[in-house]
C-alpha cells in the first residue's frame, strides 16, 4: 500500500472528546423541564449522531416525531453556548497531528458537525492548524455522502486516492470507501451500537498512538519498495 500524503479526520470522538459538552447541553434541556439528567453513560456512545443521538437518548424521539424539531433548536442554542468547557483533545492527538506534520504529510477535519459549531470550537481545543476544515453544511451534503472528504482533498490539493479518512462511527467509513480514500475505524471514539469490526474499515485501531506507528511502517515499506525498484 502506498504512503498516504494526507489524513483527513472526522472531528467529534475522533480527534476530540465532545461529549461531555454534547450531554451537558442536553441534560439543561431535562432540567428545565423538570426530568432527572439522563446518565452519561447512556448519551456518550450517541455523540458522533449530533443532536439526533443526544435527543433519540434523553427524551426518546427521532427526526420527525411531534416535539423533536423544539428540542432540536433548544439544543443548538444551550450547545452553542458552552462548547468547550469539558471538551479536550483525546489522550494521544497532539502526539498524532505532530508526527503527521513531521513525516511531511498533511491532515484535516471532515464533520458533520455544522459549521455554526465548528468554526468557533477548533481554534478553541488547538486545531487551527489543520490544513483544512469541512463542515456538515459545506457542501451540501453529510456522510455518509463522499462530497465532504472529496472537497476536504481538493481544498488540501491532494488526490482523495492519497487519503486516508478516519472516523469513530460506520457513516466515516463509508463515506471513505466512496471517496477512494483508504479508511481507519477509531475505537477510541464513541463507535455508537454497531460494532465497529463490522464496518469494513480497512483498519481498525485502538489509540492514537497506534496510528501513529501504521503511518511509519506504511510509510517505510514504501519507501522501501521504491529502492528496491
Amino acid at each position: 500500500m502506498p504512503a498516504p500524503r494526507a489524513i483527513l479526520f472526522d472531528l467529534d470522538g475522533t480527534l476530540a472528546d465532545t461529549a461531555p459538552d454534547l450531554a451537558a447541553a442536553v441534560n439543561w434541556l431535562r432540567t428545565e423541564r423538570g426530568l432527572d439528567p439522563t446518565p452519561y453513560e447512556v448519551l456518550r456512545p450517541t455523540a458522533s449522531a449530533g443532536a439526533r443521538g443526544m435527543i433519540g437518548a434523553a427524551f426518546g424521539l427521532a427526526p420527525g416525531d411531534e416535539g423533536y424539531e423544539e428540542l432540536r433548536l433548544a439544543w443548538f442554542e444551550r450547545y452553542q453556548s458552552a462548547m468547550s468547557t469539558y471538551t479536550t483533545l483525546f489522550d494521544g492527538i497532539p502526539e498524532l497531528l505532530d508526527g503527521i506534520t513531521d513525516a511531511g504529510m498533511d491532515w484535516g477535519i471532515v464533520t458533520n458537525k455544522p459549521s455554526r459549531f465548528t468554526d468557533p470550537l477548533v481554534p478553541q481545543i488547538a486545531l487551527a492548524h489543520a490544513g483544512c476544515i469541512v463542515s456538515g453544511d459545506t457542501t451540501g451534503f453529510a456522510k455518509p455522502h463522499p462530497a465532504p472528504l472529496l472537497e476536504g482533498a481538493r481544498r488540501l490539493g491532494i488526490a482523495p486516492e492519497q487519503c486516508w479518512y478516519v472516523g469513530d462511527d460506520l457513516r466515516d467509513i463509508e463515506a471513505g470507501h466512496a471517496a477512494g480514500m483508504v479508511t481507519v475505524a477509531c475505537v477510541w471514539g464513541y463507535c455508537g451500537a454497531i460494532e465497529p469490526s463490522t464496518w469494513g474499515a480497512d483498519y481498525l485501531l485502538e489509540t492514537p498512538a497506534q496510528l501513529l506507528a501504521l503511518l511509519g511502517q506504511v510509510s517505510e515499506a514504501a519507501r522501501q519498495a521504491e529502492q528496491a525498484a
